[in-house]
């Protein structure tokens, strides 16, 4: 894990963050070169709220040159979507949601009663995809977060039914990427593919990005379920047997309410979670992600079929 540098003063450091700005700017410049119709995805997670940051820097002073998507559950924490909202209001930029609801709802996918609707967000991913005609997904997935994305290449092509073949990927080497493609086919894109959840932290510090409130420690309604920290919802209510109790917690990602587990925190500010992070043995999708421990291929799986 990168070492977190300050300064006798306290202050960051630049130099690794700058090399990492300096290689993302440089891949989201070769979509915008490569490719005739990107998109961006943004949940008003940490994630791709850097990718947005990194993305207006690349094309600054001109406004966003493609849309964002967002691939909604309907199961979000209410505090993301009204960050979502106002940011998009504030860039100008444009918006798509491939709403899961709306999937249910026209029976293109079904759901299944006491389970999360994560797996359910591929099949609205690419009929937006397929219907908006885009050939390249800039999404903000990063190596270190579990073994599946870690094999993933920059450039990660997807064929005619959005499905991904992790024995069948192109080489890259230095910083030369082939957007090369089929009609029909798209390229996923994954220009933080070399930072970490710290790099994350340690960049929306020296930047001054705003985050959700979410992020930081706060107290909550918690039950203990599957061996994670779940706040009480509309969508997770508290089960026979289950005691709730208020905790001072944070998130580490913003994911589906229903399997998306808080930690327990004190950290109020940016640098509190810069420390957080740097002390942390276990990577934020491992602690907090149900979804993620259905089985030691569960994010594979998933991928191999078309999700981000």
């Amino acid at each position: 894990m990168t070492a977190v540098l300050r300064s006798p003063s306290g202050s960051l450091e630049r130099a690794w963050l700058t090399d990492l700005e300096d290689e993302a700017i440089h891949i989201i410049r070769e979509v915008f070169g490569q490719f005739e119709n990107p998109v961006l995805l943004f949940s008003g997670g940490k994630d791709s709220i850097v990718m947005a940051h990194l993305a207006m820097k690349a094309f600054w002073p001109t406004r966003l040159p493609f849309p964002l998507m967002h691939v909604d559950t309907g199961h979000n924490f209410a505090e993301v979507i009204a960050y979502r909202d106002r940011k998009v209001t504030e860039w100008g930029a444009k918006l798509i949601v491939a709403s899961v609801q709306d999937a249910i709802d026209s029976g293109r996918v079904t759901e299944t009663a006491g389970q999360t609707r994560n797996p359910l967000q591929t099949v609205p991913l690419l009929d937006a995809i397929t219907s908006n005609g885009f050939d390249a997904v800039l999404g903000g997935a990063r190596r270190d977060e579990e073994k599946a994305r870690a094999k993933e290449r920059v450039f990660s092509v997807r064929d005619d039914f959005g499905q991904w073949d992790p024995r069948n990927q192109r080489p890259e080497l230095w910083d030369l990427y082939n957007g090369r493609h089929r009609r029909g086919e798209h390229v996923r894109i994954f220009p933080l593919s070399n930072w970490t959840e710290l790099d994350i932290w340690a960049y929306i510090e020296h930047e001054g990005i705003e985050v959700p409130d979410i992020y930081f420690a706060h107290e909550r309604e918690v039950v203990d379920r599957d061996g994670m920290l779940l706040a009480v919802t509309e969508f997770t209510p508290v089960r026979e047997g289950e005691t709730p109790r208020v905790e001072s917690v944070r998130y580490r990602t913003v994911g589906d309410a229903t399997c998306t587990g808080a930690v327990a925190s004190t950290a109020g500010t940016v640098a509190d979670i810069v420390v957080e992070t740097a002390a942390s043995t276990i990577s934020e999708r491992g602690a907090t992600r149900a979804d993620d421990r259905a089985s030691e291929a569960a994010m594979e799986d998933r991928k191999r079929q078309g999700y981000f």
